[in-house]
């Protein structure tokens, strides 16, 4: 550890005097995003949401296209026509801006690829009938199977400068380059990325996951609540629980308009800064 015990104050010490770090008259303000029930035990249940709006600052902004896949379609129907209109949007953004980019993933676990890690202990090793499918860790239908849904597919060059990649894990940082980084997390840095849009499937698995994995690295994060779906009854629970925690839950119609009318790009590093991009700072 960097300090000892002796070196943590209590919150009531450490307002009592200037902070270098903080803005004071504003620390000691009641909070806006916050609020709890009157005559439950310690306030509960308690609820917080995002301090920040999309069109706060300006932006350097990825749209994180998340397992919308072939072997995922029966799951995607409802909400295809949304990400269509997010990637069409993004890439119309892009065409102005340096901060903007696309990114799609294709979750790619076959149930013999050498990876035994605690999504394969989760699901365990039965289900994997051929005629009656159960276990959703592995891809049945093989390579056709990890194609991107065509209305949304990576074009021939955003495939050729690396911008779709195969998942092995439920985030989409999960997957690494030859020198063990990120490779998501390596691509986003290059071009000083901020803020993460995501949409895809499964809103309670990989979505869910990319959005925690995305906030401690850095990111302001933002799921698109009627462009993400999933196969199971937890939709709304998955939304519920990202939007009061890690997440800013928004619509399509919400995202596409603030492309359009309110995104300007930011300059690098202005926010993420560029040494400790995911907030660390030396000792």
């Amino acid at each position: 550890m960097t300090n000892s015990a002796t070196d943590i104050r209590t919150l009531d010490e450490a307002v009592q005097e200037p902070r270098k770090h903080r803005d004071m008259a504003l620390a000691l303000q009641p909070m806006p995003n916050f609020s709890e029930t009157p005559g439950g035990p310690h306030g509960q249940p308690l609820a917080f949401w995002a301090a920040w709006d999309l069109a706060d600052r300006p932006r350097r902004i990825a749209l994180l296209v998340d397992d919308c896949q072939e072997e995922y379609r029966p799951y995607a129907g409802e909400i295809l026509p949304n990400v269509e209109r997010l990637v069409d949007a993004f890439r119309a953004a892009r065409s102005s801006s340096d901060g903007v980019c696309i990114a799609w993933s294709a979750w790619s676990r076959m149930f013999d690829d050498g990876i035994s890690n605690a999504m394969d202990r989760w699901y365990g090793p039965r289900g994997l009938r051929p005629e009656q499918p159960e276990n959703a860790a592995y891809v049945f239908t093989g390579a056709p199977g990890l194609e991107p849904l065509a209305e949304i597919a990576p074009t021939e060059q955003e495939r050729a400068e690396g911008w779709f990649y195969l998942g092995k894990h439920l985030d989409m940082f999960w997957t690494f380059d030859d020198d063990g980084e990120s490779y998501l997390d390596g691509k986003l840095k290059a071009l000083d990325i901020d803020t993460i849009v995501i949409v895809g499937l499964w809103t309670d698995e990989c979505v869910l996951s990319t959005a925690y994995a995305g906030n401690s690295r850095g990111y302001d994060v933002v799921l698109v609540g009627d462009a993400v779906a999933t196969a199971t009854a937890n939709q709304e629970t998955a939304l519920t629980i990202a939007n009061s925690t890690v997440a800013k839950v928004l619509s399509t119609e919400e995202v596409v308009a603030y492309l359009a009318n309110d995104f300007a790009t930011g300059e690098p590093g202005a926010v993420k800064g560029t040494d400790h991009p995911d907030g660390r700072r030396p000792g």
